[in-house]
């Protein structure tokens, strides 16, 4: 996968239409097998550039962490939001993921006038949005959602594994591997596992 830079220029234009608070919206931890889903909301500073802003998933967890203290700290407001891995079960994943961006985009102090979200729109939001996809490697506000949401949902899953590592949270935060799935069939579901997400290599041992 190439590593683009995300860029400022949604947000400018935006700006210059007159939109002058743009919040960059996006979630993490949609396709794991445990734990929560996390969404982050950001406003960036246009006059406090933050340089090396890319999608989540394409640094590395020593960059996040550096990023995350730079964009906490520049940004004109952030916040992030999370829905369980029982609430997931109860509405879906789907359903869950766009109430937690709807929460953190709420919790946004001050509120934007304009919010650019990855791929979807939020429904019920009370202010303009567009959805963009690929937002996380194209719009920097949406690039610093995604890791200040991908930091905060690590630091849990640390958390997490302190308390109970016997699947290795540590490593895989929740993800489907193989290490995960044979921590799964020797210890079976624990109430942080999605468990409308059982794989079906696990069917015959989970029932």
């Amino acid at each position: 996968m190439v590593k683009v830079r995300a860029t400022r220029s949604l947000e400018n234009a935006f700006r210059r239409w007159g939109f002058h608070l743009v919040a960059g919206c996006d979630e993490v931890g949609r396709g794991c097998l445990a734990g929560p889903v996390v969404a982050g909301a950001v406003i960036l500073d246009p006059a406090r550039h933050i340089p090396g802003l890319f999608d989540s998933k394409m640094t590395t967890a020593l960059e996040r962490e550096r990023l995350y203290d730079v964009i906490t700290r520049r940004a004109l407001a952030w916040a992030v939001a999370s829905a369980s891995p029982g609430e997931i079960d109860r509405i879906n994943i789907h359903r869950a993921s766009l109430d937690a961006m709807r929460q953190a985009v709420g919790l946004l102090d001050p509120l934007p006038d304009m919010v650019v979200v990855d791929a979807f729109k939020i429904p019920d939001l009370m202010m303009a949005q567009v959805g963009v996809p690929k937002g996380d490697r194209k719009v920097s506000a949406v690039a610093a959602a995604s890791i200040v949401a991908k930091v905060t949902r690590d630091r849990e899953m640390q958390r997490l594994h302190e308390a109970d590592p016997r699947y290795g949270y540590d490593r895989h935060k929740g993800y489907a591997t193989a290490e995960h799935l044979a921590a799964v069939a020797l210890h079976g579901y624990s109430p942080l596992h999605r468990r409308t997400f059982k794989p079906a290599t696990l069917f015959d041992t989970m029932e």
